[in-house]
């Protein structure tokens, strides 16, 4: 536990995950070949990411149980060989079933892959380290859209539709080899959490969906994970060009921007998590609020809004994918060994449902207005999206109230267990003081700093 080969461990499940998350992400950027390769109009290729999303959704409670009753780094592995063989068969497409086809066998194997990496870490880690290396887990991985948005798009441009998605696969197939070389489910003479018999694993799924705190964190993740994944995945380059009027060439500054600010702020979240994990759901609430007034802000400008403040919008919202990651310590603290990997799928499923619900409801508002004539017949006009993405308040909403609702559940049992809830106020008196100490300690152990 936490020695070097809990390191090695984690470093190459975390490469598995950054391929993945490259597969994931590669039809994204090619976009314009994919239209002239299977000759589709924009609705029909917008069903390759949409497809693409519900099976990864659709697998993530099946895949909890898999993990749970297999161990992680066999669905690892298999994750990698679904994603090579997906990008292979689009590398071959040339119709859009044979498309469609390669994207599903992605997205199955995106699936298999982040909820078993999550599931090595309690495995080889203990204490506060296991929510920052949550956090550098999803920052690590979602390096696999730079890779995607560079040298994957360099191959495409250079050489062409298949060579560019074969490449692709080769990452997968590196992941996949190093995997069953150096991942294991556990450090050796450990013994692994008791397996449930097969007839048990609908029980032990309705006990994990039964537990609140495996609520509190779906709704976590439903709630702070949609708004980024809508922006970056569909909606947020034709907002930002269309709408907005922003060059091209700043969009793609934007969407940079997102993933930077992703990086810094993970870290500090897992940090703040693992010295404050009674105040978990206040932080997530926090970043909701601050989601939801970045777009108000954005939405009400009157005409076009500025650049710094479209920066600022891109900001916040990148701030919600690690603090989505919070949702998975709910569900690692209120669930044992046996079902974590059940209850982590139930969390996970809720950010990208909240997503394709938000994503489909976005375009349906968008088309209608289209459809009446409103703002001239422009389906992109700015008009047209502040009405349409005002959407995302209602969907926001709606996680808000689940995430009241199940905390005081929470809370309830707590109380229950006579696990007392100190103010707030005494909560941020004692932080203040631990880092009035930290700072004395360094004073005190600095050279040439003698006291006496």
């Amino acid at each position: 536990m936490n020695g070097r080969r809990a390191w090695l461990v984690w470093g190459v499940s975390v490469l598995a995950y950054l391929a993945a998350v490259t597969q994931r992400t590669t039809f994204g950027v090619a976009g314009l070949e994919a239209t002239a390769r299977f000759d589709a109009t924009a609705s029909i290729l917008s069903v390759f990411t949409v497809v693409q999303l519900l099976v990864y959704a659709g697998l993530q409670i099946p895949v909890g149980v898999l993990v749970d009753r297999f161990g992680p780094r066999l669905l690892i592995a298999g994750g990698a060989g679904l994603m090579m063989a997906g990008q292979l068969q689009l590398a071959t497409a040339d119709s859009v079933a044979g498309g469609i086809l390669g994207r599903s066998l992605v997205g199955a194997g995106d699936a298999l892959t982040f909820i078993s990496v999550l599931r090595l870490l309690p495995a080889w880690f203990t204490g506060r380290q296991i929510p920052i290396l949550t956090q550098w887990t999803g920052i690590v991985g979602q390096l696999g859209q730079i890779a995607s948005a560079i040298p994957f798009a360099f191959v495409l441009h250079r050489f062409g539709w298949s060579p560019a998605f074969v490449s692709a696969a080769s990452l997968s197939v590196l992941a996949l080899v190093l995997t069953l070389l150096l991942v294991r489910n556990r450090p050796p003479g450990t013994a692994g959490p008791q397996v449930l018999p097969l007839r048990q694993t609908a029980t032990s799924l309705a006990q994990a969906w039964r537990q609140p705190g495996t609520r509190l964190g779906m709704w976590t993740h439903f709630t702070i994970q949609f708004p980024g994944t809508v922006f970056v995945m569909m909606w947020g380059f034709p907002y930002l060009v269309s709408a907005e009027g922003v060059d091209s060439s700043w969009a793609s500054a934007l969407m940079t921007l997102f993933v930077v600010v992703a990086v810094i702020c993970g870290p500090w979240l897992g940090s703040w998590v693992g010295r404050h994990p009674l105040r978990r759901s206040t932080m997530v609430l926090l970043i909701a609020g601050a989601m939801a007034c970045a777009w108000l802000a954005v939405l009400l400008y009157p005409g076009p809004a500025p650049l710094w403040l479209l920066a600022l919008l891109v900001a916040v919202l990148a701030i919600g994918g690690p603090g989505s990651m919070i949702g998975f310590d709910f569900a690692r603290t209120y669930n044992p060994g046996n079902r974590l990997g059940t209850a982590t799928g139930i969390v996970n499923i809720g950010g990208f449902i909240a997503s394709l619900v938000s994503m489909y409801l976005i375009g349906v508002v968008l088309d209608v207005l289209n459809a009446a004539g409103f703002s001239g017949g422009d389906l992109y006009a700015l008009d047209s999206f502040r009405i349409a993405l005002a959407v995302q308040f209602v969907v926001m909403g709606f996680g808000v109230a689940g995430i009241l609702s199940t905390r005081a559940k929470v809370r309830a049992r707590m109380a229950d267990d006579g696990v007392r809830l100190p103010p707030l106020r005494q909560a941020l008196a004692r932080e203040r003081l631990r880092k009035q100490a930290a700072r004395r300690g360094t004073e005190q152990s600095s050279p040439g700093n003698e006291t006496g």
